[in-house]
């Protein structure tokens, strides 16, 4: 790209969007530092120091490299994307690493590589091209079905990791996009029947009775507070000692004191809750509604349909981890193991939302 070009692109450029993500990731610096610091279980500041080095990678590197190339180059490699996204899946079936149960990373050595989080865009991509395509038929049923087999084929060997979270994450997305494009009240109704006759189905002849017992606990925690419900009863606790101000950084009791788990990741809310209190929560809710709203404005001025599509899947997969992820941490909603984008700890995480977002600006300077 010549210097011209480049200089009207940094003109183009939604600093907004950029400066809020910057800045939900540097609040997420701050939660890894307090754990690692009070807690001395990261006693080297490794894991901060990676993110570090993943935030200053992603955000000076690939989200230019994503801005830089043609969002409508996509089009075209959409199938070869969504190969690619098959074989790292099943690649990653046979030869990935093990994490928490879940065979979902590659490991290359200093670092690990979880190509789910890459996939999600391919697929996202691959779906924005054929509802483009295809949104004037998609009130005919073998089309609807169509847009659903390249999910399910993802969902399943997602599943096979297994890693529930992201496969809910998929199917949320999809049915956004048809319900967006305009689906018919009988053909929901089918989808909506089928689907309570699959989820008989496992409850009754696939489940077996540990994840009948998780499901339990979810509706009701104290049924096991010392077992299955502990994560949540202890996120739940967390939130609620943070109060209006907070107990201070590095000074959370469940946090620093290893009461709660995964305290970078899963729920790294709770942690931001009783260290930052209310005060914290409203600053990081701020941030995404800011976001929310740079991704509504350039959908507004889009000139095409496959750019107002990957958009609206962009924003509606944000958004899907951000309930999940909120909703798990204060017992409304399973723990799945989504991260909280841009905030949570995961190199893999942070460097594909900061490419999605690279994408939302592409887009946004050639309209």
């Amino acid at each position: 790209m010549k210097f011209g070009r480049i200089s009207i692109a940094l003109k183009k450029f939604d600093w907004a969007l950029y400066i809020t993500i910057c800045l939900l990731a540097i609040l997420g610096l701050i939660l890894i530092y307090s754990v690692a610091l009070g807690s001395q279980v990261d006693q080297n500041y490794l894991n901060f120091k990676k993110q570090i080095a993943f935030f200053i990678f992603g955000a000076l590197l690939v989200l230019f490299i994503a801005l830089f190339l043609d969002y409508r180059a996509l089009i075209k490699y959409n199938t070869a994307l969504y190969g690619l996204g098959i074989i790292l899946l099943l690649a990653v079936l046979f030869f990935g690493k093990t994490i928490r149960g879940t065979t979902g990373w590659f490991n290359l050595g200093f670092f690990s590589f979880q190509p789910i989080e890459f996939v999600k865009i391919f697929l996202l991509i691959f779906l924005s091209k054929f509802f483009s395509d295809k949104a004037k038929y998609i009130g005919q049923f073998k089309y609807l079905i169509l847009s659903g087999l390249g999910v399910i084929l993802v969902m399943v060997l997602v599943v096979l990791q297994p890693d529930f979270g992201s496969a809910l994450i998929l199917l949320i997305v999809w049915l956004v996009l048809i319900l967006l494009t305009g689906i018919k009240k009988s053909h929901l109704l089918l989808l909506g029947s089928i689907f309570i006759i699959i989820c008989l189905m496992l409850w009754f002849f696939i489940f077996i009775p540990y994840q009948k017992e998780r499901i339990k606990v979810f509706l009701d925690p104290s049924l096991d507070p010392l077992g299955s419900g502990y994560n949540v009863t202890q996120a739940m606790i967390a939130i609620g000692s943070g109060q209006v101000f907070g107990k201070g950084l590095t000074a959370g009791s469940q946090s620093q004191l290893r009461f709660l788990p995964e305290s970078q990741t899963d729920f790294i809310f709770a942690v931001l809750a009783e260290e930052l209190g209310l005060i914290g929560v409203l600053w990081l809710l701020g941030l995404w509604t800011i976001v929310f709203w740079r991704l509504i404005r350039t959908a507004k001025q889009v000139t095409n349909n496959f750019a107002l599509y990957l958009i609206i899947s962009i924003g509606a997969l944000f958004f899907t981890q951000l309930i999940i992820n909120i909703g798990g941490n204060l017992g409304l909603l399973p723990i799945t193991g989504i991260t909280l984008p841009f905030v949570s700890y995961g190199g893999s995480s942070l460097i594909a939302c900061l490419m999605m977002v690279g994408l939302i600006e592409s887009i946004n300077v050639r309209n």
